[in-house]
């Protein structure tokens, strides 16, 4: 059975240090080679009294050797990406990825340049991750330990684009060295095999330690990365990295990052319980004025309340679900209604006699704007936020639609201010769902919208200073008003 680089380097460092009649390290290690998929520090330090010795899945290495474990790896590399034989195997995580980067012909001396996501995008990417709700979470858990042991926490979404990068400043100085940085591309095919672009392709943890990097220039770092999942649909949303210089490495980070992983899908979680909570105070009344089997289900198809039928945790929904008749197959032949975050289902796929839906967008109170909407089976509302009753007169205004540029035109008179517009109306949509398309941003032509106005226009919308809001005020003003 082949060993790993990391039992060779522990050989020639820790068999002077043990015990007489106790079993060499490096022996020891032989026996856990079937470990050899976990990351090189998973576990915490092993227990050998006389000797620092450190389990590193499937081999021990003295921990104040780091640099000759990182020689040996280095020489495996040099091997096997200049096609000969390495007389020691790679793990196989490592060994796969960077099969998958000769394959696609990825440089290993300086990998992809990618180069840096706009600020705006950045921003704009994080007020549209669900990453951002576990933020707390991962600080809390990662940071402290992260800027004493000089790591820096860098989280990245589904993309592989780094988000967030906190932590010691020495290390981030180190980290814009190799360019990662806010907005960098860390998928594995752009920088080779690294903690944040392997651990997403392969969905589980890693850790990448040293000459285990494929692009050259990332040999003297350590990585460990641990993906996160939505546990609503069970998709990637991101990856959690703690990374730091190569003499940083701890043999129990990985089991850390990932422990902390669990936990932030722990919270998402939690959320996904209150929202549904709160779907179902909104759906209670609505489901009893129906007369048939119905239920009311977010976005996802999670169900939140239920009438006239046996309850079902989830069902299957429409890639892009939209207002009326549908198959599903839970189901059979149904209808669909908006309903706050979600949808209301109601099998049989009979409408309500006069169940067309009707949007009321209610600016009559300057301070309180709503929007209220009403169905075959009831109505629902929802308080708006300024921008948000801003953003849905405007459509109101172009049923025909309107572009991204022509929202932020419309807006801020800048027709370049798309970020701000794209990240306002995927908040809207949150609640709105169906009601709304895009390409261009418009009510669906199935809804009846009609705007409820102030009795003074100039109390039109108080809080925007936006051109064509300011313009509707002017125009709609009484004549020889103040």
């Amino acid at each position: 059975m082949a060993l790993s680089p990391m039992d060779v380097a522990q050989a020639d460092t820790a068999r002077a240090d043990v015990p007489r009649g106790e079993v060499p390290p490096a022996e020891a290690a032989q026996a856990d080679a079937a470990e050899a998929d976990a990351a090189p520090a998973d576990v915490a330090q092993a227990d050998v009294a006389q000797a620092d010795v450190v389990q590193m899945g499937s081999a021990r290495v003295a921990t104040g050797n780091a640099a000759l474990a990182a020689r040996v790896l280095s020489e495996v590399r040099s091997a096997r990406l200049s096609g000969g034989r390495a007389s020691l195997a790679p793990r196989p995580v490592i060994e796969q990825s960077w099969e998958r980067l000769l394959r696609r012909g990825v440089d290993p001396d300086r990998g992809v340049d990618a180069g840096l996501l706009p600020p705006d995008e950045v921003r704009r990417r994080r007020e549209t991750s669900p990453l951002r709700h576990v933020l707390p979470v991962l600080r809390e858990s990662l940071l402290t330990v992260a800027d004493a042991a000089q790591h820096i926490m860098v989280v990245a979404d589904d993309e592989g684009r780094v988000l967030w990068r906190e932590g010691s400043l020495p290390v981030l100085r180190k980290a814009d060295g190799l360019g990662f940085e806010v907005g960098a591309d860390w998928r594995e095919d752009i920088v080779g095999t690294n903690g944040v672009g392997t651990a997403a392709v392969t969905r589980r943890p890693v850790q990448v330690f040293a000459a285990e990097h494929f692009v050259h220039t990332h040999a003297t770092w350590t990585c460990a990365g641990a993906p996160i999942t939505d546990p609503r649909d069970g998709r990637l949303i991101g990856v959690v990295d703690v990374s730091g210089p190569l003499e940083t490495m701890h043999p129990a980070t990985l089991s850390w990052v990932s422990s902390v992983a669990k936990l932030a899908e722990a919270t998402l979680r939690e959320l996904h319980a209150r929202t549904l909570e709160g779907l179902r105070a909104v759906a209670a009344p609505v489901l009893a004025r129906i007369d048939g089997p119905a239920l009311a289900v977010d976005r996802n198809g999670w169900t939140a309340a239920v009438t006239g039928m046996p309850y079902t945790p989830r069902i299957g929904l429409p890639a892009s679900p939209s207002p009326g008749p549908r198959w599903l197959p839970a189901l059979g032949p149904c209808t669909l209604e908006p309903l706050a975050d979600g949808w209301l289902v109601r099998a049989g796929g009979t409408p309500e006699p006069g169940g067309a839906t009707r949007i009321e967008l209610d600016l009559a109170q300057p301070r309180r704007p709503r929007v209220r909407v009403s169905g075959g089976a009831g109505a629902w509302a929802h308080e708006l936020s300024p921008r948000h009753a801003e953003l849905l007169y405007l459509l109101a205004l172009r049923r025909t639609g309107r572009s991204a540029a022509g929202l932020a035109e419309d807006m801020f008179g800048d027709p370049a201010r798309t970020v701000t517009v794209r990240a306002e109306m995927s908040r809207v949509r949150r609640y709105l769902g169906g009601l709304l398309e895009h390409r261009p941003y418009r009510f669906c032509e199935a809804a009846e919208v009609e705007v409820l106005l102030p009795a003074d226009p100039r109390d039109l919308l108080p809080h925007s200073t936006g051109p064509v809001v300011t313009e509707q005020r002017r125009v709609s003003a009484p004549a020889g008003g103040v």
